[in-house]
């Protein structure tokens, strides 16, 4: 069965924005437990394996979980996808509970290849709690709060506080037996002695493999090795190899540190892969036997020249991205104002607008290199996705354009200014590196041609490839202002110096505003109209703090004055931080997209939906998208959304799956990095029929390329 829950691994702390996906409502008298069309899903049930408690003597407690037929829980390493079973304790001061114990799991393959570890029916989580040796009282009471994620063809997040109220004896009798007999015999056992098992750990560059050597797993048709990779390792899924001595597991490494040489799991066989005869082995995370030197992935020096390549060519076409072109426009702009000064005025300033597109390049490298290097997952324009970011590219906009009209000035405080008076020229050098540092910002969002598929094979090598990739889209980018710097005698193609420079100044501003509207959009499309709404209400007092430094922060206002202006603008900019955006822009929830919210004939992705439709042996497209990608909405307007394109859709039976990764969805983070791309736009077609094998489009589309491959859906099955 399927379940559309959140990765385990999450995406980049830096930029990622920690979101309430769910809510569980708990109660604090009785277990409560979720309802799904009038049924309950999980019943929750704390139980002890005694019928008293004495002081000093450990005993076993047990949350009991019933799921409602098909319905299943999730393991402590969840797999592609789920969220474990947490367990919380409120104990009595003095008293101690060890780790839970958990039975082995049941390995299931969802929609997609997503593979997840879980439990079906029902499973006890034991653990041990520890008395005091010494408390009062006649009886004492337990208290958990489960929290868990139950899923079949939906996931919905539930819990319950679970209570047992026990006597306190110096004797006590067993209880419920064989309750906790049957789930210690699912526990994993330890790692038997080397003349019944043995198990070899190597490194093959980006593959962890597992040798077992044991005649008991001949005799059990069924062996599997559910891993636990641990905190910061990302890995693919193991692949089971046969031999007449044993077992050998290859573990693909997404995400691992170079000297990561084995990994904890369990080893189980049975004579089925849910049978109740399954046993298991526990392998700690400690080697047994000598390990293979851990060795990076290597690339071809042609693969990477050719990647490099790439990388040059989208840095170049970034450039025409439209959530560019107005701070563009401001350096053309400042090349025209600059046209009647020396040679060495102009190299210095597209040199410094040009270590701006560096700087802030190789800044992001060094970040997504240490994440990597961390076990996060990386992607594109990953920032873009958190609502925080927009928020404040949107002060940053609104504050450039308010400047170009002139509602107030940027420069450097006097004590500074009085202090560089040899160095006449720094204002304006500083000023050209923050616009290569803004342009830049505003563009990493726009996954260009080209730029998408060189940057995904980026992530997957070194980070001293990371590096030089960044470094190869930063000379594309920089590269035109570079070369009108070098030659300044171009620049008598532009129109000289003049009054009307202050009304393009001024209309660069709309421009800027333009871009504002654009991102308020990205937020709307993020969190809904009302964090818009106070959004704009933040962005207002910002404003009027800009007047206000315009207006009374002059060279000529006394001390006193600038003072008392100076504390209301802060005043008037914390203060309506603290409102609008700590409070009520924070309070607004993450919009998702429904079928109400789409265009006709699309629906809202889910792995499940993939599933159903692909066991009925249907075609399937999927357009993975976000709101701020502009790449996406081009390929939509030109070519998805056309009367050819939808007929040829209509005509094929083809189902249409939108996959919005506008607030950077987990679920659909991992299904990327799965196809290999670091962001979207991304297309997928399954063509059903007895081969359900995917077919990725290019990223920019054409209407014949979309129409030919919809050609290899069968006329036949979309009749059916």
């Amino acid at each position: 069965m399927v379940s559309i829950c959140v990765f385990s691994r999450t995406i980049a702390p830096t930029f990622s924005l920690l979101c309430a996906v769910w809510l569980c409502l708990l109660s604090p008298d009785k277990a409560q437990a979720q309802l799904h069309e009038g049924r309950e899903l999980v019943q929750a049930e704390l139980l002890a394996n005694t019928t008293a408690v004495t002081p000093g003597k450990p005993f076993t407690v047990g949350v009991l979980l019933r799921m409602a037929p098909h319905w299943h829980i999730y393991w402590k390493y969840s797999g592609d996808a789920g969220i474990p079973t947490e367990i919380e304790w409120k104990l009595p001061p003095g008293w101690s509970v060890g780790e839970i114990q958990w039975p082995i799991p049941l390995k299931l393959i969802e929609p997609g290849d997503i593979h997840v570890y879980g439990y079906y029916d029902e499973v006890l989580l034991r653990q041990e709690i520890t008395p005091p040796a010494s408390f009062t009282g006649s009886t004492v009471q337990l208290s958990a709060e489960a929290n868990w994620l139950v899923c079949e063809k939906i996931c919905i997040p539930g819990g319950a506080t679970v209570r047992l109220d026990l006597p306190v004896d110096e004797t006590a009798a067993p209880a419920h037996e064989e309750l906790f007999s049957r789930f210690e015999r699912m526990l994993p056992q330890a790692w038997p002695a080397d003349n019944v098992a043995t198990a070899n750990w190597s490194r093959e560059g980006a593959e962890l493999i597992l040798r077992v050597r044991s005649a008991v797993l001949a005799n059990h048709p069924v062996v599997e090795f559910h891993p636990w990779p641990g905190e910061g390792v990302v890995i693919g899924h193991p692949a089971m190899q046969r031999e007449a001595d044993g077992v050998i597991v290859r573990i693909p490494l997404e995400t691992a540190a170079p000297s990561l040489a084995s990994m904890a799991g369990v080893v189980t066989f049975g004579q089925t892969a849910d049978g109740a005869d399954r046993v298991g082995w526990m392998l700690d995370s400690e080697p047994t036997a000598p390990m293979a030197a851990a060795v990076q992935p290597r690339a071809d020096a042609r693969t990477i020249l050719q990647f490099l390549v790439f990388g040059f060519i989208g840095g170049l076409i970034l450039n025409l991205m439209p959530c560019v072109l107005p701070v563009i426009s401001l350096k053309i702009f400042g090349f025209v104002r600059h046209a009647g000064d020396s040679r060495k005025k102009i190299f210095r300033s597209g040199l410094s607008f040009v270590a701006g597109i560096f700087v802030w390049f190789v800044g992001l490298a060094l970040l997504l290199i240490l994440l990597k290097n961390a076990g996060r997952e990386i992607t594109w324009a990953f920032q873009f996705t958190n609502p925080y970011f927009v928020l404040g590219m949107s002060v940053v906009v609104l504050v450039f354009a308010l400047n170009l009209f002139g509602v107030f000035e940027i420069m450097l405080p006097q004590g500074a200014s009085s202090g560089l008076i040899a160095w006449t020229q720094r204002e304006g050098d500083l000023g050209s590196f923050f616009q290569g540092v803004f342009a830049t910002i505003l563009a990493t969002p726009c996954t260009a041609p080209f730029l998408g598929t060189a940057l995904g094979f980026a992530f997957t090598q070194s980070g001293w490839l990371i590096m030089v990739m960044f470094l190869a889209i930063a000379a594309g980018m920089g590269a035109p202002y570079l070369l009108l710097a070098a030659q300044p005698a171009w620049l008598r193609f532009l129109p000289k110096p003049g009054a009307w420079m202050e009304r393009v100044k001024q209309f660069m501003g709309f421009l800027l505003l333009a871009t504002l509207l654009f991102l308020l959009y990205v937020l709307g499309a993020e969190r809904g109209l009302e964090a818009v709404m106070w959004t704009s209400c933040f962005l207002l007092v910002v404003s009027i703090a800009c007047w206000m430094k315009g207006a009374f922060l002059t060279p000529t206002a006394s001390g006193r004055t600038r003072a008392v202006v100076l504390v209301l603008m802060l005043a008037l900019v914390l203060g309506s931080g603290a409102w609008f955006i700590g409070d009520k822009f924070a309070q607004t929830s993450l919009a998702t997209t429904t079928s109400a919210t789409l265009p006709s004939g699309w629906h809202p992705f889910t792995p499940a939906r993939l599933e159903a439709e692909l066991a009925q042996g249907r075609p399937v497209f999927i357009d993975f998208t976000a709101a701020w990608c502009v790449t996406c909405k081009f390929n939509k307007a030109t070519v998805l959304d056309t009367a050819a394109v939808q007929e040829a859709f209509d005509r094929r039976g083809v189902v249409r799956l939108l996959a919005d990764w506008t607030n950077g969805d987990p679920v659909i983070t991992k299904i990327l990095k799965q196809f290999g791309r670091p962001g979207v736009p991304l297309y997928v077609l399954y063509p059903g029929g007895k081969s359900a094998e995917p077919v990725i489009l290019p990223e920019l589309l054409t209407r014949n390329i979309v129409l030919q491959h919809l050609e290899s859906v069968s006329p036949q099955l979309a009749a059916e």
